[in-house]
């Protein structure tokens, strides 16, 4: 946990709903910074933590049911103002002494609430018509606990919100963090600063400042390695070492034949020349295609790619001599996960990032990233003056062009998707839709169809189209191009690309198909 780094900072404690890293992300746009943590947290940590505020977030259960999750005694007797949401007002009134009971009808999806006291929570809102809002709840409050009023109503729920304004104890029915709650930033952003009193001090300018200064402490005079691979997280990660420790660091770039078309010269040209890392090129081409002869299992490609990268990347790194560290662009994301109150996601697919480099190689670790989201990533990679076409890059897959060739991979099968794809990301960013969508790539199934060229018969390969929109990956929904967007990129494929006469477009979501074909 971060402690003593931030002076004003909320705590989030996690109930399971599929909308708490929402709730941070609204939190920390409204430049607070806050962390996510499990319900249970213990009360010595909370304390250690010292946040200004504390949010219950949503969840799937009732507070009835056997074994429902409820924060440690002791938390509601901090002093700390607390915001619970959803399933976290439930937890507030069935603590305090409320009723709370089954709806006769579960309301999902948009309602409109009435506010009847527009003071803090509410400042600034109350609309004649109401306020529009999401809900997502099977139980609602019947009684309010001793101390409470009700500040907002609806339809299904005459207790939408309530508060305890001695304690400074707020709930509300339905999710301010979501879209769906055109005003809801505005309601967070009051429990921020008018009730818990925060200050707008988490920006990604004093992050930069801050974990330059803060590796520069932790390193000292030892090196590091950072492993490169030309996206936006391991790019970042390397520039704020550079800027840390400077020819302290040693970057790895490998090469493993299952990239995008002048990828390898891209990155040489961006860290060796423009700015002068001490950046070790390792082209391992070969070495990867021929441990993938003849595999066409999905999971087997992976693990090969992942097992031979940790090999290629140990050799290497040796080479340079005494490393302490292992530089990695861990996500925040990435930490929730590893301590939600779910437990981790079952394993869909392996290797999406490179993992396993620590364990095996002995080294300290130094996570410059690990306090962010994704787009504070992008945030900071402008901050230190990234290209843009670097910064909002859209995510590449860890085993790269492998997971997009169906089938076995092979050099020329790689060429044709290469050239499919530099088409697909040309008329996107053409169409001016490249930074709008989550992502744009071409795929070559392991089939062929009949075609008709210059009058003669082909029987040739299939490229499918996949565009998704999404905000975080964990749902996508495939986007809606213009059919003059999809017309050109699958003329051009079809006339440039040699061994392809057949171009299709993915129209599946996820779930329950993943972004990813393989």
């Amino acid at each position: 946990m971060t402690a003593s780094l931030y002076k004003h900072k909320i705590l989030i404690l996690d109930f399971g709903s599929q909308y708490t890293q929402l709730i941070a992300r609204r939190i920390r746009e409204a430049q607070v910074y806050c962390e996510i943590h499990p319900y249970n947290l213990g009360l010595e940590k909370i304390k250690k933590f010292s946040p200004k505020g504390i949010v219950l977030s949503g969840g799937p259960l009732s507070v009835y049911d056997t074994n429902a999750p409820m924060p440690e005694e002791g938390v509601l007797d901090l002093g700390i103002p607390l915001l619970g949401i959803c399933y976290g007002m439930q937890v507030l009134t069935h603590a305090l002494g409320g009723v709370v009971a089954r709806s006769v009808d579960r309301e999902y999806g948009h309602a409109v609430i009435t506010i009847l006291d527009d003071t803090d929570l509410f400042h600034g809102l109350g609309q004649k018509g109401g306020e529009v809002v999401w809900m997502s709840h099977g139980d609602r409050i019947e009684k309010i606990p001793p101390g409470f009023t009700v500040l907002a109503q609806s339809k299904n729920s005459p207790i939408a919100a309530m508060a305890d304004r001695s304690r400074k104890f707020y709930g509300v029915q339905f999710h301010p963090e979501v879209a769906h709650t055109p005003q809801g930033s505005k309601i967070l952003s009051n429990f921020l600063f008018e009730i818990c009193g925060c200050e707008p001090s988490w920006t990604m300018a004093s992050f930069v400042r801050r974990t330059i200064k803060s590796l520069r402490e932790q390193i000292g005079e030892e090196r590091v390695i950072c492993g490169i691979s030309g996206g936006v997280d391991s790019s970042v990660t390397a520039v704020l070492l550079h800027k840390a420790v400077g020819r302290q660091l040693s970057c790895i770039f490998v090469d493993n034949g299952l990239l995008r078309r002048g990828e390898t010269q891209e990155v040489m040209e961006l860290f060796g020349k423009r700015y002068g890392m001490d950046l070790h090129l390792v082209d391992a081409s070969e070495h990867f295609l021929k441990h993938l002869k003849g595999v066409t299992d999905p999971e087997q490609k992976r693990k090969i790619i992942g097992r031979e990268f940790i090999r290629v990347f140990e050799n290497k790194a040796k080479e340079l001599g005494e490393v302490a560290y292992l530089a990695q662009g861990t996500l925040y994301p990435d930490v929730i996960e590893s301590v939600s109150f779910k437990g981790p996601s079952a394993t869909i697919k392996s290797h999406h990032n490179v993992g396993g480099l620590p364990s095996v190689m002995k080294l300290k670790l130094v996570e410059p990233l690990r306090e962010l989201f994704k787009d504070e990533v992008r945030q900071v990679g402008t901050e230190l003056g990234l290209p843009r076409e670097l910064v909002m890059r859209q995510p590449f897959p860890g085993p790269g062009l492998a997971v997009r060739i169906l089938g076995e991979i092979t050099p020329e099968r790689l060429e044709i998707l290469r050239a499919a794809d530099v088409i697909v990301l040309d008329e996107i960013r053409g169409a001016g839709l490249y930074e709008k969508v989550w992502q744009a790539f071409a795929v070559l199934l392991p089939i062929k169809t009949v075609g008709v060229m210059g009058d003669e018969r082909t029987y040739e390969n299939v490229i499918a189209v996949r565009i998704v929109d999404s905000l975080d990956a964990m749902t996508a929904d495939w986007t809606r191009v213009p059919y003059e967007v999809l017309a050109r990129i699958s003329n051009r494929i079809i006339n440039s690309v040699k061994g392809v006469n057949r171009v299709v477009y993915d129209i599946s979501s996820k779930p329950p198909s993943t972004i990813e074909w393989e």
